[in-house]
């Protein structure tokens, strides 16, 4: 069975402009793994206008920056994934968590995430095409 994934972005708040945030089968991973006040990356990055997300899986290995605590990643370390494609299948793999994360002192971290490609493909086609949030930044 495959994971699933859904790409939901965040207004801006005081501090930060529009975010991301990742939702896997119905829970927050940036949540769960930077905790209350952490954030995802911003969505002008992560969704550049014009240009394909660094969220498309690769056949190649590429590291992604998904969330950081409140304190900033450059303090505490940064939640993030390396993400493949393997044929019809993507791939969420060799977590790294903030040092602070609720799941540091975990021995274990995060599990491989795998979605099945057509999904994943369309879901970050769909976020790519909602821009709702750019009004706010």
């Amino acid at each position: 069975m495959f994971d699933y994934l859904e790409i939901k972005a965040l207004p801006p708040g005081p501090r930060f402009d529009a975010t991301l945030r990742f939702w896997v089968n119905g829970a927050d991973v940036v949540q769960e793994a930077v905790d209350v006040g952490g954030r995802g990356p911003y969505a002008a990055r992560m969704l550049p206008a014009g240009l394909p997300s660094p969220l498309r899986a690769t056949v190649g290995p590429r590291r992604l920056e998904l969330g950081e605590p409140e304190c900033t990643g450059g303090c505490c370390g940064f939640l993030t994934v390396v993400v493949q494609r393997f044929g019809e299948i993507v791939q969420w793999s060799d977590w790294e968590v903030p040092r602070w994360s609720p799941l540091a002192p975990d021995a274990y971290p995060p599990p491989e995430l795998h979605f099945d490609a057509n999904q994943y493909d369309a879901e970050v086609a769909r976020a790519e095409a909602d821009r709702w949030w750019q009004v706010y930044s």
